[in-house]
């Protein structure tokens, strides 16, 4: 597989790359942010999804726990009532976080967890127990879903399972096996899922919009429209480059530096984004957002503030401003309202800085704001003024005369 910092960026993929490190980053303090990846096939979604565990940080988990439980707040049936002194004698270990995936033949049973077979039929000391599941071992980690329109077309049990892990942060999963007691945990995992929406069954907000409603964020992935970009794609993804090139030990040593300078910057950003919050101001611009628009959802402007700081820390900004907010909107918003409700969303924050504007002078709560023109100046560039590139989201159907 092509090293994660090898991967060609291009304005059509820039998106999924900003959500991929806002996620890890999310996913590295113990906040959940479920990513979606729409696009035609072959345009790279699960290349740069997969090729995102390489450069996961480490965890720190009890010693041999199998649900990864964090020592300062154990979770599982086997550790939740030890103290602390009990946890400091069993002793810890750094594992890289974890990332697995769930395929479209998986089990109930390989999800969630079933009877532990081998303790059961050892023959000198046979016991029944719980063996978890993908989810249950993903803790504080990542799940991977390809084509998720497919598996939540043919898998209703799979996805009503996902519906309570990505209900609330965390979520929590039941394991259920006959003749054992019902065990029900705490889950911390970020969902990643990318999709062909142009095939059947179909998109997933048309299959099971609830589903749909629990990924924070959606970005729909262009087509590279450059000749030099598409020679370095063929290129990297040719025999000679992968059994030559690539497998040079110098270029091993890049790689692995590569991989720790992505690790080390994850970490400064969770750091940062623990300490990091919305202005007040900012809030008050995404709840009138909510209110005047008539969202369905608040996980839509939930999903909007986690992203907004999320994106200022990634992008090293001192402060989140309202560039990005406006940043989260269509990202948020794409697969939770229809295409004609995003352009007038888009319409209105446009507005803002008038008498009309969700912005407005008149509207914004905090007045020392409103005296200061150039605070409001560096945190209001109005949405009209940003690039197509950032506005690709909005809607596939979105024509240039509209921007």
């Amino acid at each position: 597989m092509i090293p994660f910092y090898k991967l060609e960026r291009y304005d059509g993929n820039e998106s999924l790359f900003e959500l991929v490190m806002m996620s890890i980053v999310s996913s590295y303090v113990g906040e959940p942010l479920h990513i979606h990846a729409e696009g035609l096939r072959g345009t790279g979604k699960t290349t740069i999804m997969r090729a995102a565990k390489s450069i996961l940080p480490n965890i720190t988990r009890i010693k041999g726990c199998i649900y990864n439980c964090d020592p300062a707040a154990p979770h599982c049936p086997h550790h939740r009532d030890l103290s602390a002194r009990q946890i400091q004698d069993i002793g810890t270990e750094e594992i890289p976080m974890p990332f697995l995936e769930i395929s479209h033949s998986a089990k109930v049973g390989t999800i969630a967890g079933s009877i532990d077979l081998a303790k059961l039929t050892d023959s000198t000391h046979p016991e029944a127990s719980l063996l978890p599941g993908i989810i249950p071992q993903a803790h504080r980690g990542i799940i991977f879903i390809d084509e998720i329109n497919r598996l939540a077309d043919t898998s209703p049990e799979l996805t009503d399972i996902l519906l309570d892990v990505m209900g609330n942060k965390p979520g929590h999963i039941q394991i259920e096996e006959a003749g054992l007691p019902v065990v029900d945990l705490p889950v911390s995992v970020s969902i990643w899922a990318a999709s062909n929406p142009d095939e059947e069954p179909g998109p997933l907000e048309e299959i099971r919009r609830q589903l749909s409603d629990r990924f924070d964020m959606l970005c729909y992935m262009g087509r590279p429209d450059s000749v030099d970009i598409l020679s370095d794609i063929l290129r990297d993804n040719s025999y000679y480059f992968k059994t030559h090139v690539h497998k040079d030990k110098c270029d091993a040593a890049v790689d692995a530096a590569q991989n720790d300078a992505y690790r080390q910057d994850i970490i400064k950003w969770a750091a940062h984004y623990q300490s990091a919050d919305l202005p007040d101001f900012l809030r008050n611009f995404i709840a009138r957002l909510y209110v005047r628009h008539n969202l369905e959802s608040i996980r839509a402007i939930e999903a909007m503030q986690q992203g907004a700081v999320l994106y200022s820390v990634i992008k090293n900004h001192d402060k989140v401003m309202i560039n990005d907010v406006t940043r989260m909107i269509p990202l948020v918003l794409k697969h939770r309202v229809d295409g004609d409700t995003l352009i007038k969303m888009v319409n209105d924050v446009d507005a803002r800085g008038t008498k009309e504007g969700i912005l407005s002078f008149k509207n914004r709560k905090n007045k020392k704001d409103d005296d200061d023109p150039e605070y409001f100046q560096n945190n209001a560039r109005p949405l009209k003024d940003m690039s197509r590139r950032e506005l690709v989201n909005t809607e596939k159907a979105l024509t240039p005369s509209e921007f």
